[in-house]
């Protein structure tokens, strides 16, 4: 009998399995039309503005107008800090400010619409438009990003029929209408045409790139015709070749078709390029992603552009009235469960992104501006812009809170009653994250054997990861009764980008024992809350917090090096005060000496580390998130502690762990 299935998607499940085992035996897990909405635009008054296309330019009141923008996304920077990274965008020269919408982070469960926090889109566009920026919105529904799944929510996956994504799919086509129904008429007060910052709107995100379905183009045309009325600029955004621009745009002049490309390409000849999909006179040529820096992946060595070169590609658009946004003008952060993705040649050749979304901006991810890429880049934006640039903000003040004594409050595996039928799926085969609300990405394998011993614990057989596709053996086990079979599978983040985007997470096949079918399964989620979720009771963290209360001070100190080597999963806790409020700085946290896992602080979701791996060795901590007095610190640690079990705070980023492969996949 299978539970009724939660529509929501978690990082972790457990799978279990009772078999009888007593010898050496390998183990591998193979791996109709809808209806448009017309906007009513009554209640908004009309104002004197207009922001439009002629001549081969853009014109801003009359006026030619230059777009010098960059992105920067409202999810990948604290709440707080928004109004900092626009000043120092600013700062930078900037005049526009591009940003995707992710549709996950604002329904993170079917019909529940969330825009508050990191998802008050309105509040960071109404901060826009205070400090003189215009806004170009990439709507999607789809938006790559190297954000989960692209943006598209989780729950997708376990809906029954499942939408085919980025098609004229009824089932996806309507969820979409949903979507936007709720979306677009939040921008009808702030188009320019309105008095707001506005100016174009993004149709989808580099469909040439991944089909060429020009009637479900065409019907998202539709759909955001019907909601923002036909004033406002809707644009495509494709790579720069014939092949992209072809099957992404729509011709004509309902539709302006951009192109993007880094330093390195032929900027005009691909200009001239553009002109050809776009109405004659209908072409101002933009560049709506001008690769400032590169993403990085886990195992990878941190991407890494030369400042000059990048400032001097900049300059061979600027400098023919050409226009160009800047991706990154500043990255920010993946907190959460939210970063994404990439395959290469097939499926099993995943590469997941890094926690820190860097991306080697001229603002960087904590907001510093004190670097060649900043003032390169300023130096060659100031020779284009219409106004003077004002004054370089100072960077946001660092610190380190010293080191964070941590004790291990609970093994993993110890918070799940396994002979019980609450929370948990019972199934013959394995059910993917999804049908049991949250392998695919990657498995830890233990086995263990039930006993009343009370230091019996579960034993660590080895490691299953989707690019690698190994076989695991399994030790000699002598055991009186049937062996349990443990295997803790993480998603590690969604593909968002390529013909591999239909990403299910979790054991999505049979798992073999000696060529035999194992059936019997039980398997149990892990609730770990991710970015802006509305905390609620959770048994898990309040397991790991538990203790703070109940151990003095001195106690929280001792070292017990015997007993924290065990590679079993456990969740780990400390605390660090803070003695005044004006000490409250941004810092990060070294989990150097650490293996893999999930870093909160304050109940806050800071996202992964995985030092072992790199190069990231740190996690950003923005300064909101701390508070005078107490700060608490709650890891799960997936492999192996450090022996110490000690944490230090530092005053910066590190992108110097674990092995560096030399090559930089580029997609």
């Amino acid at each position: 009998m299978v539970k009724k299935r939660s529509s929501k998607a978690t990082l972790l499940s457990i799978f279990i399995s009772f078999i009888v085992f007593c010898a050496l035996v390998p183990v591998f897990v193979s791996l109709p039309s809808l209806p448009s909405h017309h906007a009513h635009h009554s209640n908004h008054k009309k104002v004197n503005m207009k922001f439009e296309i002629d001549n081969d330019r853009f014109w801003k009141d009359g006026e030619p107008f230059q777009i010098i923008g960059g992105d920067l996304h409202y999810f990948r920077v604290h709440p707080e800090y928004w109004e900092d990274r626009l000043l120092k965008a600013k700062a930078l020269g900037l005049n526009t400010i591009q940003t995707y919408v992710p549709w996950n982070l604002h329904e993170p469960t079917p019909g529940e619409l969330v825009f508050e926090g990191f998802a008050n889109i309105e509040s960071f566009l109404n901060l826009c438009h205070k400090h003189g920026f215009l806004v170009m919105v990439r709507a999607g529904p789809y938006i790559c990003g190297e954000w989960d799944w692209g943006g598209f929510p989780g729950w997708f996956a376990s809906l029954n029929p499942s939408p085919k994504l980025r098609s004229t799919d009824p089932t996806f086509l309507q969820l979409v209408e949903r979507w936007w129904g709720n979306l677009l008429p939040k921008f009808v007060p702030l188009l320019y045409d309105n008095g707001g910052p506005i100016i174009m709107v993004q149709i989808e995100n580099e469909y040439g790139s991944y089909g060429d379905d020009k009637v479900y183009l065409h019907h998202l045309v539709t759909m955001a015709r019907g909601h923002l009325g036909h004033d406002v600029i809707l644009y495509t955004t494709d790579g720069e070749t014939r092949e992209l621009l072809e099957k992404g745009t729509i011709r004509g002049d309902a539709v302006f078709s951009a192109v993007d490309f880094g330093p390195g390409s032929d900027t005009w000849a691909i200009f001239k390029l553009q002109k050809e999909f776009n109405a004659p006179g209908k072409s101002p040529p933009l560049n709506t992603e001008f690769y400032t820096g590169w993403l990085t992946h886990w195992g990878e060595k941190f991407a890494r552009t030369d400042a000059e070169l990048t400032a001097a590609a900049l300059e061979e658009i600027l400098r023919k009235n050409g226009s160009a946004v800047l991706y990154m003008g500043h990255g920010g952060t993946n907190f959460g469960f939210y970063n994404g993705a990439n395959t290469h040649a097939d499926e099993a050749d995943y590469q997941p992104d890094l926690t820190s979304y860097d991306y080697d901006a001229p603002i960087t991810e904590a907001g510093d501006v004190d670097n060649s890429k900043f003032n390169a880049i300023r130096r060659v934006i100031a020779r284009y812009s219409s106004v003077p640039l004002p004054s370089v903000p100072p960077s946001n003040g660092k610190t380190s809170y010293g080191s964070i004594h941590l004790q291990r409050k609970a093994f993993l595996f110890d918070m799940f009653d396994f002979t019980s039928s609450t929370n948990v799926f019972e199934s013959e085969n394995p059910m993917s994250m999804e049908y049991v609300g949250q392998l695919h990405d990657r498995a830890q394998v233990f086995i263990s054997c039930p006993s009343e011993e009370s230091d019996s614990r579960p034993t660590y057989v080895g490691t299953l990861e989707r690019w690698s596709n190994n076989k695991l053996s399994l030790p000699e086990f002598k055991c009186h009764s049937n062996i349990n079979l443990l295997i803790l599978v993480e998603n590690m983040g969604r593909v968002n980008y390529g013909p591999f985007i239909f990403d299910s997470k979790g054991i999505l096949s049979s798992v073999y024992l000696d060529g035999k079918s194992v059936h019997g399964w039980k398997m149990y989620p892990v609730p770990l809350h991710n970015l802006n979720e509305v905390q609620t009771y959770n048994p898990i963290k309040k397991a790991a917090y538990s203790a703070f209360n109940e151990v003095s001070a001195s106690t929280k100190r001792l070292v017990y090096k015997s007993e924290n080597t065990s590679t079993e999963p456990a969740f780990y806790s400390g605390d660090f005060f803070i003695d005044k409020s004006s000490q409250i700085k941004d810092t990060f946290i070294s989990f150097k000496n650490w293996g893999k896992g999930i870093a909160f602080v304050n109940d806050f979701n800071l996202g992964r580390y995985w030092p072992l791996r790199g190069p990231q060795c740190n996690l950003y901590v923005p300064a909101p998130v701390l508070r005078q007095g107490d700060n608490f610190l709650v890891i799960l640690e997936l492999e192996h502690p450090d022996p110490e079990l000690l944490v230090h705070t530092v005053d910066g980023s590190d992108f110097t762990c674990g092995y560096s492969q030399l090559n930089v996949h580029q997609m």
